[in-house]
């Protein structure tokens, strides 16, 4: 893929991004640094891009025109699908940027819709999933003093950083959709073990504050594969190489792992580090955590190999 290829679906992804306008400054700072980093990488000026997308100087229709292949188009939709159910639910205002974009796209195929429905379906059980939570403010004292097991905390992060890097190595583009439900209850029963309850708006700005923006985290996954020629033509159909799902195994297993050890030091400290301490931690965290992937790759692999859309579901439920 040619750079201006490149450029044109990072710019789709952006403008997806901000598409319903409700982006705060801190998830608008996060897609900032992560277009720095990017365009570092691609020799694409992505800074300047991220500026012509938040002031609107860019034309949808003109970017779409720049994607010839078919193959091009449908990846593009799909970045832009997962980056709209990123917080769980598209509103009216990104339903509305999709259908224009899959009419720019000239995308009318069994497999776009099939990937949307199977994308929105999954973000919406992350969503409404939410027995679990209660509606407690998040300045609330714990419920109880309880005995912690660390040994379980520290086992019930692992696995669940092994299972969100188990999804990256699916075929199916949608499964990163349930990364971020997944996170989020990882959190919620962290926070549980040490006696608090919490909502789960809590959570997603927990999420933010550590750095793991929910619409910049996809940007994040799916960008660094596309800058880093890590999709290529698989059987004959765009599709992951084996470098790409190694790629995104990584960045979901270690941003996974450091999010439930911050997490883990966070509640049991009775919530008292600062912004600043939680995304030091988290990034101190997240280094080390990219190498133990290297550690757990078979039971990763072993993992891929047992999900199917009906477990991913179910577990995205809660079930």
């Amino acid at each position: 893929m040619q750079a201006a290829q490149q450029q044109a679906i990072l710019t789709i992804a952006l403008l997806a991004a901000f598409a319903d306008g409700n982006n705060d400054e801190r998830e608008r700072e996060h897609i900032r640094g992560l277009a720095q980093s990017l365009g570092q990488d691609s020799g694409i000026d992505l800074t300047r891009l991220y500026q012509d997308v938040l002031f609107k100087r860019v034309n949808l229709a003109s970017v779409c025109m720049q994607l010839s292949s078919e193959a091009e188009r449908q990846f593009a939709y799909e970045m832009a699908v997962c980056v709209c159910d990123a917080d769980g639910s598209t509103s009216a205002a990104e339903q509305q940027f999709l259908a224009e974009l899959k009419s720019c796209l000239a995308l009318n195929n069994p497999t776009t819709t099939l990937f949307q429905q199977e994308a929105d379906s999954l973000a919406a059980a992350g969503q409404n999933s939410t027995p679990l939570f209660t509606n407690q403010p998040i300045n609330a004292q714990p419920t109880s003093q309880p005995i912690v097991d660390q040994a379980a905390i520290d086992s019930s992060i692992l696995k669940s950083a092994i299972l969100n890097g188990a999804l990256e190595l699916l075929p199916q583009t949608w499964a990163s959709v349930a990364i971020i439900p997944l996170q989020i209850k990882m959190v919620y029963n962290i926070g549980q073990r040490y006696g608090y309850e919490l909502d789960q708006g809590h959570i997603r700005e927990f999420l933010s504050t550590v750095g793991v923006g929910l619409t910049s985290q996809y940007l994040e996954q799916f960008g660094r594969k596309l800058v880093g020629g890590l999709f290529g033509k698989v059987g004959g159909k765009w599709g992951k190489t084996l470098g790409g799902a190694a790629t995104g195994m990584a960045f979901s297993f270690a941003s996974t792992y450091a999010l439930g050890q911050v997490a883990k030091r966070y509640y049991a400290g009775g919530r008292q580090m600062s912004a600043a301490l939680l995304q030091q931690s988290f990034q101190e965290t997240l280094a080390p955590a990219k190498d133990l992937q290297t550690k757990y790759l078979p039971e990763i692999q072993q993992r891929a190999s047992t999900l199917n859309a009906t477990e991913i579901m179910a577990l995205v439920k809660g079930k």
